[in-house]
């Protein structure tokens, strides 16, 4: 064969696979878009620590700029801030301890300025110090400013107070959920006794979320506050078990270490819960790491155990997405 002809032959090859290549990359799939997650609860300035009497910031907090590439790094799509009430020194806050959430949680306006400045990545909620006199105003105020639901309650109150009562009645008013932490000893007190509000306000969504909430997901839950994070196997038919079967208005936040936790601890029954309560369990994060992946990051933990033992895609998709979505009328 001539020198001439391989030339020809060489060109003709190569511009064959050439336009293979091209007609490849025109055809070829676009990469697969990730799957929605709504997160319902995580804040803003949080994990740096105050000084109680002072209020002056002595640990600095996870900035802004962190938490929403924490989000992302996560895989949360859409967002709710939970914003803390005006820090006071009075029973209900620990004299101080529980301001800022138990931490440097920042105001109704802070979180409302993050989800302004990011409109369908973040929300917000409304909040404030449950026995205040003017808590059911300041709610309502940042409610009719947009916010979507009423949380974190964290206060040491009891759960049937007046004060929390009137509470209850603004979320039904208007229709946003209200999400309590439940914490033997410090926060929300009589979490035995809760089901009486679930069904003198039946049309009110709680939330329920925190140590309590999921220690009892276990018959032979103690509510010792020393043991707030128990281990073992799980008996079914604890009042968590039978708030969310028995009432509908009564939903649970996957969130934080108490959440992570009770997944962990015993998978059979994990499985079993999620199948049991598909449609009653919302994904959240409560994490303070800048990270946004495990192992150092609860949130991604949390999402891993989901799709570990979720039964299904569909039972997947509804405590990661699909619940959330409903619950909070989203687009």
């Amino acid at each position: 064969m001539s020198a001439h002809s391989l030339s020809r032959r060489s060109f003709l090859i190569t511009s064959a696979l050439a336009a293979a290549g091209s007609s490849f990359s025109l055809s070829a799939a676009p990469a697969t878009k990730p799957e929605p997650i709504i997160d319902i609860h995580q804040h803003t300035n949080y994990g740096g620590q105050r000084d109680p009497k002072t209020w002056q910031q002595i640990k600095p907090a996870r900035s802004d700029e962190q938490m929403i590439s924490h989000q992302r790094t996560m895989g949360a799509t859409t967002t709710i801030l939970l914003p803390s009430g005006k820090p006071v020194y009075r029973e209900s806050t620990h004299e101080g301890r529980s301001n800022g959430l138990e931490s440097t949680c920042t105001s109704n306006e802070a979180c409302m300025a993050v989800a302004k400045m990011y409109p369908g990545e973040f929300l917000f909620a409304a909040n404030e110090v449950a026995d205040l006199d003017e808590a059911p105003a300041t709610i309502e105020k940042y409610l009719k400013l947009g916010a979507v639901m009423i949380a974190e309650q964290k206060f040491g109150v009891d759960c049937d107070s007046a004060a929390m009562q009137k509470l209850y009645k603004l979320a039904e008013a208007y229709t946003v959920p209200i999400l309590m932490h439940w914490q033997v000893g410090n926060y929300n007190y009589g979490f035995e006794r809760f089901y009486k509000m679930l069904e003198k306000y039946p049309k009110t969504i709680f939330i329920g979320h925190a140590q309590t909430f999921w220690a009892n997901i276990d018959k032979k839950c103690d509510n010792d506050p020393h043991r707030l994070y128990p281990t073992g196997k799980v008996t079914p038919g604890g009042i968590t078990d039978r708030y969310l079967s028995d009432y509908p208005n009564m939903f649970g936040d996957l969130s934080a270490g108490s959440g992570n936790n009770a997944l962990k601890r015993d998978p059979d029954h994990t499985r079993g819960f999620f199948e049991r309560h598909q449609d009653k369990l919302v994904f959240g994060s409560d994490c303070t790491d800048t990270i946004g992946h495990a192992p150092g990051c609860s949130g991604a933990s949390t999402i891993s155990l989901v799709r570990k033992f979720a039964n299904s895609k569909a039972i997947e998709r509804k405590l990661l997405y699909g619940n959330a979505k409903k619950m909070f009328r989203l687009a």
